[in-house]
């Protein structure tokens, strides 16, 4: 069995991840680290494990393999090297840091320590995402041009963040808004669809007075390739599709606003495929992140996300802060 320990209840997927824990046949919950009494002993209580307030205490525990990191953004590197340091298996909440100089010891820390290491991307593990990467790989667009993708939602023109969510709306523990928070899945898709970044520009504002953060933003990527990749990333918009749109010189795919995908390339016309086909089977999901991490510690089996997409990440969301705040082209 894997045992496991929670690091801190803040993220709001914590509830979720320490029931997949509980519910995994061969992983079970042997205690909780928190800094915060109250949401501490509520998560105690739920699922009926100790406590503790003590990082090193919890880390240094003979019935903990492996630790859940659900702290504030602002607390993964100190929490994540402590755990490092101890030599336990890590999953963690995105974004893994909020600075990529962060991310890049972690990289490193992780690399030198053999520990199994999971950040939670699960939009990579998705059938869909899975087939338009296959077409991508397979050369069916030619060469790509340009990704466009829009993830909104009303948080808040509804007030979501509020009590124990309310440090989404704090910069300095959160790192950034809508772009941070709700983009940060597409920007992890476009930086591994569409190669190295080369440069950005962006407009990140706070269209409304619910929360003092990001709420409203475009970014503009270009890649090394040329291509572009644009992302418009609310938390102040009440309807519309999530799309995810790709174009290039022998195609185009994308998200139907009715399901599934559209697909459409010169490629297959030698096949007698013409105009645009809906694939009908999409390939199987992988394991989800927790699934697949493990997996990974106890039988040895590959990930499909890496401590080195999650540094990645981080640097598409700092430097497009960058270059909002600074108001220029910024390079990476």
């Amino acid at each position: 069995m894997l045992r496991v320990a929670m690091l801190s209840f803040a993220h709001v997927h914590a509830n979720m991840y320490a029931r997949q824990v509980i519910a995994h046949p061969e992983a079970e919950l042997t205690c909780i680290w928190e800094d915060d009494a109250a949401r501490g002993k509520t998560a105690s209580e739920m699922f009926n494990v100790p406590v503790f307030d003590d990082l090193d205490a919890v880390l240094s525990r003979d019935d903990v393999d492996a630790v859940v990191t659900n702290a504030y953004t602002s607390q993964h590197p100190w929490i994540i090297k402590t755990a490092l340091k101890y030599g336990k298996h890590v999953f963690t909440e995105k974004a893994l840091t909020i600075a990529t100089t962060d991310a890049d010891e972690i990289v490193d820390l992780v690399n030198m320590s053999g520990v199994k290491f999971m950040i939670s991307l699960p939009s990579r593990t998705r059938g869909e995402t899975l087939f338009m990467k296959e077409v991508l790989d397979k050369g069916w667009l030619g060469d790509i041009t340009m990704m466009r993708a829009r993830v909104a939602h009303n948080a808040s023109l509804d007030h979501w963040f509020h009590g124990g969510s309310a440090w989404f709306a704090d910069a300095e523990l959160a790192g950034g808004g809508a772009l941070f928070d709700l983009g940060c899945h597409t920007v992890d898709v476009m930086r591994w669809f569409m190669g190295k970044p080369k440069s950005v520009v962006a407009k990140i504002n706070t269209f409304s007075d619910a929360y003092p953060i990001d709420d409203n933003s475009v970014i503009v990527v270009e890649f090394e390739s040329k291509a572009l990749g644009i992302l418009d990333t609310a938390w102040v918009q009440r309807s519309g599709p999530n799309t995810m749109e790709i174009y290039g010189t022998k195609g185009y795919i994308g998200r139907d606003p009715n399901g599934g995908l559209l697909l459409r390339s010169t490629e297959l016309e030698v096949e007698g495929v013409q105009g645009y086909i809906k694939p009908a089977k999409m390939p199987d999901n992988l394991p989800m992140p927790m699934e697949q991490w493990v997996s990974a510690i106890l039988h040895g089996t590959e990930m499909t996300i890496t401590v080195k997409d999650g540094r990645n990440l981080t640097e598409m969301l700092e430097r497009s802060y960058q270059a909002a705040r600074e108001g220029r082209e910024v390079t990476f």
